[in-house]
């Protein structure tokens, strides 16, 4: 028996401008950019205290492995939104392939970040050195993780959509669009924190 193939061509223009995704996905990536938003007042609060510790620290970090995550993510963002762009246009299974480069993109960047710990682990740094390294620590470990939710998410979504789970084009669509939203959250923090760890004095 052979699945159903989604187009989102299938599906009638809207008549009104519309939030790509699943409200409930807003919902949460709000809520999540909000935690994120906490943290990182916190760390700013506490680089206007202790500039000194900050800029040390900061100077033992390894920018290049930032800079190469940035255009990893960066990269993983571009393949996820080409692939629900091309699905919209009637290529259905390019969703599957995006989303599977993008989630690649991500072990990518996964790896590279563990071995940043390593290289700092095996230097004698943890998150009990100093105020700078537990923020460091702390905060890339906590977006480290969305990232891996993230890669999740949109595995289960491109395997659904290809074995034909969802009961329908539109249902298709909003969890295509609701996926490829939470990756483009977790590479927007990532823009966001890859400057103040890695380049600001």
């Amino acid at each position: 028996m052979n699945s159903p193939e989604y187009s989102l061509t299938d599906l009638s223009p809207p008549q009104t401008a519309r939030i790509p995704g699943d409200l409930a996905m807003w919902c949460f990536i709000l809520a999540e950019l909000l935690a994120f938003l906490l943290l990182l007042g916190s760390m700013a609060f506490a680089r206007g205290h202790w500039e000194q510790m900050f800029s040390a620290g900061i100077a033992t970090l390894h920018p290049e492995a930032g800079l190469i995550n940035t255009l990893i993510l960066l990269s993983g963002s571009y393949f996820a939104a080409r692939g629900v762009r091309l699905s919209a246009q009637g290529q259905p299974r390019a969703l599957g392939r995006g989303f599977s480069l993008a989630a690649l993109c991500g072990l990518g960047y996964v790896a590279i970040k563990l071995s940043e710990y390593a290289l700092l682990f095996g230097a004698g740094y943890n998150l009990r050195t100093d105020t700078f390294y537990f923020f460091y620590f702390f905060t890339t470990f906590f977006h480290m993780a969305h990232v891996l939710i993230g890669m999740v998410i949109l595995l289960v979504v491109a395997r659904r959509y290809r074995t034909g789970q969802y009961p329908n084009a539109d249902k298709a669509r909003m969890a295509g669009e609701s996926a490829a939203s939470y990756w483009h959250m977790v590479d927007l923090v990532w823009l966001v924190l890859f400057p103040l760890l890695y380049v600001l004095p």
